[in-house]
């Protein structure tokens, strides 16, 4: 839901540009954490998640003109060092593939790695307190409360930029105008999403207020939060019963209680 679908030329350079260098700095610090941590065995790892997302980013669900991330469980898997660089990967092929500019590969960047961090620290917090018994509950709630801040971030961001075009966006079967949902059988609105990028055409889109813009996104967003909550529960479920080691010998490993050398006490 975090990924912003929009093209080069619409947000304000000082905005834009503000998101790039943001992004490079941070990209440069989790690189620089990542080379010294034992990162070289999770490169596979890495990888796999970095292409299921784009996979998933690519794949709009209709009628609800929605992306499945995947960006919770990518986060639980990867942990916070590893989630930027992940992002970042996926953002530039994405933007590559029309979905969105490259001038915004930057913002897209630190929304995705906001909702990856966040999808592992909320999961992370309720394991601890649930139990790990507890797995696919505390996957859907963190999903759930993850995409609703991050949804909001969008929203702001969206008011911030003060361009009205920036609030053009696929509605799927719903009606901007009257938010009412179409039949989504007629009228063409039934379509195959893979690689679409998800952008009405130009000659659809429609400029609305900030406040309408919210209403569209929370109310297409509300139900693929549900979408997403029961995907990710299933495959963290799943993960955690054939792999368990992915995640409690991975990035929710609990951190030592005592440092190398105090095995003996203090003197």
């Amino acid at each position: 839901m975090s990924h912003i679908h929009i093209p080069d030329g619409v947000l304000p350079l000082w905005l834009w540009l503000s998101g790039w260098i943001v992004a490079l700095i941070a990209v440069a610090i989790a690189g620089k954490y990542a080379e010294s941590s034992d990162v070289r065995r999770k490169v596979p790892l890495l990888a796999v998640v970095s292409a299921l997302m784009l996979v998933a980013m690519s794949s709009e669900i209709v009628p609800i003109a929605y992306h499945v991330n995947l960006t919770v469980i990518a986060g639980v898997l990867l942990g916070p060092a590893l989630s930027v660089i992940a992002a970042f990967v996926v953002q530039v092929i994405l933007a590559m593939l029309g979905h969105g500019g490259v001038t915004v590969i930057g913002l897209n960047t630190l929304m995705v790695t906001t909702e990856m961090i966040l999808g592992w620290a909320f999961f992370r917090l309720l394991i601890r307190a649930l139990g790990r018994h507890r797995v696919r509950w505390s996957a859907a709630v963190a999903t759930v409360v993850t995409l609703a801040i991050t949804t909001t971030m969008l929203i702001g961001l969206v008011a911030l930029s003060g361009v009205g075009a920036a609030t053009a966006r696929e509605t799927g079967a719903l009606n901007p105008a009257s938010l009412t949902f179409a039949n989504p059988f007629t009228g063409g609105i039934l379509k195959v999403g893979l690689f679409s990028g998800g952008e009405r055409p130009p000659e659809a889109a429609q400029n609305t207020s900030v406040k309408k813009f919210a209403v569209i996104v929370y109310s297409l967003g509300s139900i693929g939060w549900v979408i997403e909550a029961l995907v990710t529960a299933w495959i963290l479920g799943y993960i955690a019963r054939v792999r368990p080691s992915l995640l409690w010998e991975g990035a929710l490993r609990a951190p030592p209680s005592h440092f190398p050398g105090d095995e003996g006490g203090v003197s």
